[in-house]
């Protein structure tokens, strides 16, 4: 293996040890995930979640389900016109994104096995009508996160 190939598998064990929301890919595909964060819930038993799909591929795909062993169902959320409605897929479109983030479009992880704190990290499996499923680690963040800022 050459140095700049070791150098590379290093920063990016690096920045997922870190929980920095790094970049997730599925194998065979041109999705990956990017900025993926759950703010710490208030909730016992629910809480939300962000994260951001890109499809660099020239072919439309459809996000389909979303699963976690952290919680009993994870439902997908749209937001429009500040009423938020259950939806069973969302598309992910040909070399662009799908966008969940806060005051939009979410995940909703319901029966939570245990409440998650800030610093855990919640492993989720994404599934799509097209590609390969997903996996995505989910990093906790303060319940005040604002990832604009990164605090």
């Amino acid at each position: 293996m050459t140095g700049v190939a070791t150098t590379g598998i290093a920063l990016t064990s690096a920045l997922l040890l870190a929980g920095c929301g790094g970049s997730d890919t599925a194998s065979g595909t041109d999705l990956s995930v990017g900025a993926s964060y759950m703010p710490q819930p208030v909730s016992a038993d629910m809480a939300a979640g962000f994260l951001t799909i890109t499809n660099k591929s020239g072919t439309d795909d459809e996000l389909t389900s979303v699963t976690t062993d952290s919680a009993g169902e994870v439902t997908l959320h749209e937001t429009t016109g500040g009423a938020m409605e259950q939806v069973s897929s969302f598309e992910v479109p040909a070399h662009g994104q799908l966008v969940f983030k806060s005051g939009g479009n979410h995940l909703m992880f319901e029966k939570l096995k245990r409440r998650p704190e800030q610093g855990d990290t919640i492993t989720l499996k994404l599934k799509f009508a097209k590609s390969g499923p997903l996996t995505v680690e989910m990093p906790v963040k303060s319940a005040t996160y604002n990832p604009s800022t990164g605090h």
